[in-house]
């Protein structure tokens, strides 16, 4: 083992002394009197450690070649820095095989590597093109900091524990919250910003918010005709270093300040009740394939980390879209995936994560899915995750589809096929009555028979990546010009409906429509029995002019236009009313799926169905475009809500249900215009008559009030028992 000094500075005018050091942890770790460096690498043969005293320094003011025989343990490369303090950023190199054809392994001994399991990182000096090619990037490249990790102050901290059924999610970008010139925060795009709005979260009614990706991440990896726009990696799913939260939401990250600012933010969030869900990106790397820059796991073991072709080792199986998929079930990475979870549940307490594209992790390292990943089921069982809440985008890029069917239990699942029917049956299709039912009520033809429940549901009809809810309705073509891709990028099947003229209009009539139309996706998805996310920005009605891929789009087409709240403020009402709803009503937060009760002797239905009668659904009629039914409570004999879905454009007179005492009361119809279309407890009244004029494209919902009398002595239409009540097996 040997060190030098390269350039001594006034903070570091001498070298430290070093000593063997441990294998364990990984990472840069202070301990006692230094620091102990360790890393994996099964096939490295020579191994330097670089410090640096700023993370723009760039020349190291130290070099430490590690000696195989002192400072290799099994597959462990490890030393102890006596006296250096956190504070120090700090690089590897190493030295091995280059054989990528026949061996998979690519070292460059003038590669700077980040460390995969560093705490903080600098992108300061950054250049992706020049990590692409061979010879020394060590001007441009990255740098891991020491960081000191037990001097937070928690203040008690504790996690969200929410049972499932009772989260509403709300999915958003951090940077792009707060960007805009309109949001009035002092740090805009940043996780302090965020902690400035977090009123305006607890008065939406939120539950939990679902961070698009927060672990740092590569800006520069986006297409070259796309980087010729000045544009970058806005959304982050070019995870390069899992431990480190995204310098660019610090304030100051060239101070470290990572992991104190990130801890904020959850502390805030956590003091205001509202859980936090990182979307974490483990399918792939931003170090892409063949052609791809050098960052940390290529330069350490590329043939460890990535699944590559079986013959010619230069070739990287790419499941994902994004040039590699990571190796997940290889032991090593398995480990490295289920600590990094850990990690971020233990010391920086949130409290579940989302899965981009997890199917990728559903496949051994042959490349074949498997039945019982390990890493899967790893992450299922782990003791430090059993309360973390585990949600996964149930396919992958290269055809693998698992919603209904992914790997473990407790997992939850993006459910692709509720956002498809839900916007082919508001935007006119017919023949979808019944499935539409089997949504709505937890989709149990995917989960009852493995004894699953409907909170393994997350519904949804708009999430980051497509079109937002009001461009959903007012494009039926994808407008993605800007991104420099030539339109070819983005999904071309968005299963949307312009309500009469593409893009923007003036025609009041349409206009109207489309905000009708906006609410009806709302009120649907937040009826539903399972967890409902929403999209942040759909509440105010935010368009990105038709561009469904803005991945590249740092700019005011992504980012929440504050002006919307005062604009658009009628749709917000409905939104915050809608939750507020669902919150009061436990009929729609069933943990598990509707059946018959028992009370008194006598089976008791929790759910019967309708058409434009009582208990005569029309689930044979293709052309049928209106359901009702009625939901019970979970304790009592009265039912609780009332819920009629007209997507045609007819007017139907719907039969109401007989009630002995008390009174349906309206407390949402879509069709009448602000503020009469969703109205409070306190201010709902009674309808009159047997029957309710549902307008065309609209939704209603009556709540039933036990401590009132009818407005009118008017016959009702008939009893809800007066025939045996329409049930569905598949609900």
């Amino acid at each position: 083992m040997t060190t030098k000094t390269t350039r001594p500075s006034p903070k570091h005018p001498h070298p430290y002394a070093v000593s063997h050091g441990r294998r364990n942890p990984l990472g840069a770790n202070p301990v006692k009197g230094g620091v102990n460096f360790a890393i994996f690498s099964r096939h490295a043969e020579a191994v330097e450690l670089l410090l640096f005293e700023r993370a723009d320094s760039v020349e190291p003011f130290q070099i430490i070649q590690l000696d195989t025989e002192v400072n290799r343990t099994f597959f462990v490369w490890h030393v102890y820095v006596e006296g250096l303090m956190p504070g120090v950023w700090y690089n590897w190199r190493m030295d091995g095989p280059n054989d990528t054809e026949y061996s998979g392994l690519s070292f460059d001994r003038d590669k700077h590597l980040l460390d995969p399991w560093a705490r903080a990182i600098s992108d300061r000096l950054w250049n992706r093109a020049k990590a692409c090619h061979s010879g020394d990037n060590g001007a441009a490249a990255m740098r891991g900091l020491v960081v000191a990790d037990d001097s937070y102050n928690w203040e008690d901290d504790q996690p969200v524990i929410t049972p499932s059924e009772q989260m509403i999610i709300y999915e958003m970008h951090v940077g792009g919250f707060t960007k805009h010139p309109k949001s009035g925060v002092k740090n805009p795009g940043t996780f302090a910003g965020l902690i400035e709005k977090i009123p305006y979260l607890q008065k939406l009614g939120i539950s939990h918010v679902e961070l698009l990706p927060v672990m740092a991440f590569d800006e520069q990896d986006v297409p070259e005709k796309t980087a010729r726009l000045g544009l970058k990696n806005y959304w982050g799913y070019s995870t390069h270093s899992f431990y480190s939260p995204h310098p660019g939401y610090c304030v100051s990250p060239e101070d470290g300040t990572h992991v104190r600012e990130f801890r904020d933010l959850v502390k805030a969030l956590h003091k205001a009740g509202i859980g936090v869900i990182l979307d974490v990106v483990f399918n792939h790397t931003s170090e892409g394939g063949e052609g791809g820059p050098f960052i940390n796991f290529k330069g350490i073991g590329r043939n460890v980390f990535y699944h590559l072709a079986p013959v010619d080792k230069r070739i990287f199986h790419d499941y994902t879209g994004c040039g590699n998929t990571l190796n997940a079930n290889h032991p090593i990475v398995a480990n490295f995936i289920i600590e990094c979870l850990e990690y971020w549940v233990q010391k920086m307490h949130v409290d579940g994560f989302r899965f981009d594209l997890a199917s990728a992790l559903a496949r051994g390292e042959s490349g074949h899915p498997m039945h019982d990943a390990p890493v899967l089921w790893g992450i299922e069982l782990s003791e430090r995750l059993s309360d973390a809440k585990l949600i996964a985008e149930a396919w992958d890029a290269a055809g693998l589809y698992q919603v209904g069917s992914f790997p473990g239990y407790r997992w939850s699942e993006w459910n692709g096929r509720y956002r498809d029917v839900v916007r082919r049956y508001i935007g006119g299709e017919k023949g979808l009555i019944g499935e539409l039912a089997t949504r709505i009520c937890g989709s149990s033809d995917f989960y009852r028979s493995q004894h699953r429940l409907p909170i393994n549901t997350i519904n949804f009809v708009t999430c980051h990546d497509g079109f937002t809810l009001i461009d959903l309705l007012s494009y039926e073509h994808k407008q993605n010009l800007a991104n420099g891709e030539e339109n070819h990028d983005g999904c071309n099947n968005n299963l949307s409906a312009n309500c009469g003229e593409e893009g923007n209009t003036k025609n009041p009539a349409i206009e109207a429509l489309r905000v009708q139309q906006a609410k009806n996706y709302i009120a649907i998805l937040l009826l539903s029995q399972g967890v409902p996310m929403l999209l942040s920005g759909d509440e105010v009605l935010r368009s990105q002019k038709g561009n469904n891929n803005t991945y590249c789009q740092d700019n005011e087409l992504s980012w929440f236009d504050w002006s919307l709240v005062e604009k658009n403020a009628h749709m917000l009402r409905f939104v915050q009313a809608m939750i507020a709803l669902r919150k009061r009503q436990p009929c729609l937060r069933r943990r598990r799926f509707i059946n018959g009760s028992t009370r008194k002797g006598h089976r008791v239905p929790d759910i019967s169905w309708h058409g434009e009668h009582l208990n005569q659904p029309n689930w044979e009629n293709f052309n049928a475009q209106s359901l009702a039914f009625t939901l019970g409570t979970i304790a009592g004999d009265h039912f609780a809500l009332h819920i009629m879905l007209n997507m045609s454009g007819k007017r139907l007179h719907m039969e109401l249900p007989e009630t002995d005492t008390g009174a349906w009361q309206l407390a949402v119809d879509t069709a009448l215009k602000p503020p009469r279309e969703v109205v409070p407890p306190e201010k709902q009244r009674p309808v009159k008559g047997s029957t309710y004029p549902l307008k065309p494209h609209s939704v209603v919902v009556l709540e039933f009030n036990p401590k009132v009398k009818p407005e009118s002595d008017a016959p009702r239409a008939g009893s809800l028992w007066g025939k045996r009540p329409a049930t569905r097996r598949t609900t």
